[in-house]
């Protein structure tokens, strides 16, 4: 049985030390072969409990899949005795550690496993799962509807694209305007014709760790019945070099009808989103966030302590965004988003260019998407977080989950 007492301080980092603690309480118990535990709080910190709980079952993920001897976790079972607690927040911790746990095993699973048409087959049965409404677009449609960026992108590869929408509108949602989340699905990433180092490819997997991100929030989302109405676009496929892969110096015209001039292959993530940010203006959203393992600027700029951020026309959501970073400690850094950052982007050829430059990165990352967008948008750079090379705690090693929890908890406060 754990105690839990009172603590002073700021009740976000009071939680996260909560967190923390449950991940080393979770070694102990798996280290001494114990299989539940049982939690109870006697202070008034509402989330103590919770965040103790959290941090427990969090910590417990483990991915085992292709281990020939499997040595599960002893821990199977948390008890919570709280007062602070009640029943509506008991199961959306069991839904959410069930979403991140999912989200982990996508952005953990190999290529070998996991192309675009196998990620969309997931995607389908989750929100069949979640009574979620699905549509995924085959090769034929993404051609049809001339997503010049993910044509592109894929040309390379000897597995077709997908893009999927995912639509969760419950018949009471309190939302006139759906929210949009846009997730980069970039299943593995070479570089294409502009190939990465070798020690740079080998976490390549986690470049879908967006896509991941917005479908497995969606489909905790709607395992809670939040009342709102919301949407998901996942573009998806790997990005290969091939005798017919696109190369730098090709321009190429996007969904919008904006044309991009290729600087460098090794640039493909936003030209996928940015086809999806286009198609996202037939819903005239709310608003519109995507997530994206888009920039090693942004990984370098603050490490994988929080999530690169910036806005147009969004000032009172991103404000709450980023509340919701707090609440979950998956915290927001906001970078500037000046105009003169588009001067970067532009191209003597065509539009606009897929690069620009060597500084400032991440945001002229953002400023590129932003050419695609005609409504209220948030762009999140999760590069830093989403992969880890060592054991941080409860998020553990390798696949974090990052993104699910922030998008769950930014909808849960619109009700």
């Amino acid at each position: 049985m754990i105690q839990f007492f009172k603590n002073e301080g700021e009740s976000y980092k009071i939680n996260e030390k909560c967190r923390k603690s449950g991940d080393k309480i979770a070694s102990f118990l798996n280290e001494n072969k114990i299989a539940s535990v049982l939690i109870t709080d006697c202070c008034e910190n509402q989330f103590a409990a919770y965040c103790l709980a959290e941090g427990m079952a969090l910590g417990n993920y483990q991915f085992i899949k292709y281990k020939t001897e499997q040595k599960s976790n002893s821990l199977q079972e948390i008890y919570i005795d709280s007062t602070q607690i009640n029943k509506l927040q008991y199961e959306h911790l069991n839904i959410l550690t069930d979403a991140v746990y999912k989200c982990r095993n996508l952005v953990n699973e190999p290529l070998t496993f996991l192309d675009a048409v196998s990620f969309s087959e997931i995607i389908t049965q989750m929100a069949k799962d979640a009574n979620v409404k699905v549509d995924v677009f085959n090769k034929t449609k993404i051609e049809s509807l001339k997503m010049g960026g993910l044509i592109a992108v894929n040309r390379g590869s000897i597995d077709p694209p997908t893009f999927s929408v995912l639509e969760w509108k419950p018949k009471e949602h309190k939302n006139t305007k759906p929210f949009v989340f846009v997730g980069k699905g970039v299943v593995y990433d070479t570089g294409g014709v502009n190939i990465k180092p070798g020690d740079s490819m080998l976490d390549m997997k986690c470049d879908m760790g967006g896509a991941a991100a917005v479908v497995c929030a969606i489909y905790a989302i709607a395992k809670a019945k939040l009342p709102i109405h919301v949407v998901g676009l996942i573009p998806s496929t790997d990005n290969r070099p091939d005798g017919n892969a696109y190369v730098p110096g090709d321009v190429i015209t996007m969904f919008t009808g904006k044309t991009v001039e290729i600087m460098n292959t090794d640039a493909e993530g936003r030209l996928i989103l940015a086809d999806a940010l286009g198609y996202a203006s037939k819903y005239q959203p709310e608003l519109v966030i995507d997530l994206a393992t888009l920039t090693g600027a942004a990984s370098r700029a603050i490490g994988p302590y929080g999530i690169v951020a910036m806005h147009a026309n969004a000032e009172t959501e991103f404000d709450n965004l980023k509340n919701s970073g707090q609440n979950v400690y998956e915290r927001l850094a906001e970078f500037p988003f000046w105009e003169e950052y588009g001067e970067l982007i532009k191209s003597d050829v065509a539009d606009i260019k897929n690069l620009g430059g060597s500084e400032a990165g991440m945001i002229t990352a953002g400023k590129f998407l932003q050419e695609f967008t005609d409504y209220p948008f948030i762009h999140l750079d999760i590069a830093g977080p989403v992969f880890l090379s060592k054991k941080d705690s409860y998020r553990g090693k390798a696949a974090t989950g990052v993104g699910v929890r922030l998008l769950f908890d930014f909808i849960l406060s619109k009700i």
